[in-house]
């Protein structure tokens, strides 16, 4: 997930109406008694689209893939990195990313093993392959430049519906649907009334936030980056922050009396002891050493033999790691 802003349009606080996009009925605001002081009418989509906008422009963080020297291809860096993992841990990586590889082709002239060598202990190693998976298309299919086209960024290997997106709206101000975590926080809470998403993201999510986007393309934007800034820093999983919130008198969830979740408990994800544990403690081996290594070597890294296989084996199978016809082990494509 990330909180980027568009690179090559201005701030915008002037806000048009918006419009859905399907021919499917979109998703309303949930009606329900207000609270005391509060309107006792629902509130309207676009009655979000303004004070969202206009706190983004006072309070957005100063991130170095929101400026504007940054390019397409500083959003995209962006993008892939900031997928499950929070910021504080990405910028590091991110400035020595960029120093290195500054465009596509840099990144695509190397081994793929060492944009994974690169990524240090971002997690979810696979990301540094695909996002150098993608810097190769961009060189073979677009003369080394991230596509303007929706389309084609969707066509490019590693990137989804959410990256797509994502990179054609921060990038280049287009006007698209940008759902993450955060998003989907925020329009559960200000606009269906509850406190959480589903797990998975659903259609009627996907066409409430075509409904509420804003029609100009700069604006809606600028709607993007903003819903993505206000569910990282306000509307937060654990502890919103409604009295700060720009929209609390609006928010559905706040004026039904701030329910409780409902549905099943929503688990963190548990690494101590798992197989991603043991593959990353592998990785660490073979993304430190000079030469490559032997299986004794990697052995030592963990006690029960049958785990320490299995790990090893996927790290195989997903091309990030490779084993030489002497028996010994390195990053794809190293040396």
């Amino acid at each position: 997930m990330t909180t980027t802003t568009p690179r090559t349009t201005p701030h915008a606080t002037t806000v048009t109406t918006s419009a859905t996009s399907s021919a499917q009925p979109a998703p309303q605001p949930v009606t329900r008694p207000a609270e005391p002081g509060a309107s006792p009418e629902a509130p309207q989509p676009t009655d979000l689209h303004a004070p969202v906008i206009e706190w983004f422009s006072e309070h957005a963080r100063d991130l170095p893939w929101r400026r504007p020297e940054a390019g397409a291809w500083g959003v995209m860096v962006s993008e892939f990195m900031l997928q499950q993992t929070p910021v504080s841990r990405v910028l590091p990586v991110y400035t020595e990313w960029l120093e290195r590889w500054p465009r596509p082709a840099d990144l695509a002239a190397e081994a793929p093993g060492e944009a994974v060598r690169a990524w240090g202990r971002l997690g979810y190693p696979r990301r540094a392959l695909r996002l150098h998976g993608a810097a190769a298309a961009m060189v073979e299919r677009h003369g080394g430049e991230v596509p303007h086209d929706h389309h084609q960024l969707l066509a490019l290997p590693g990137v989804g519906e959410y990256t797509a997106a994502a990179v054609a709206s921060f990038a280049y101000g287009q006007r698209h649907a940008v759902l993450d975590t955060n998003v989907r926080r925020v329009f559960a809470r200000a606009v269906t009334g509850t406190e959480y998403p589903p797990n998975a993201t659903t259609a009627a999510e996907r066409r409430l936030a075509r409904m509420l986007l804003p029609e100009e393309e700069t604006t809606a934007a600028r709607w993007a980056a903003a819903t993505m800034e206000l569910g990282a820093l306000l509307c937060t999983a654990r502890s919103p922050q409604c009295g700060r919130c720009p929209i609390a008198e609006a928010c559905a969830w706040r004026r039904a009396g701030s329910p409780p979740h409902q549905g099943p408990a929503r688990r963190g994800q548990t690494y101590a002891g798992t197989d991603r544990q043991v593959r990353g403690k592998l990785l660490a081996v073979l993304r430190t050493a000079p030469a490559p290594v032997d299986r004794a070597t990697l052995d030592r890294v963990w006690h029960d033999p049958e785990q320490r296989a299995r790990a090893l084996a996927g790290l195989l199978t997903d091309g990030l790691a490779e084993r030489l016809p002497d028996g010994r082990y390195r990053l794809p494509g190293t040396r």
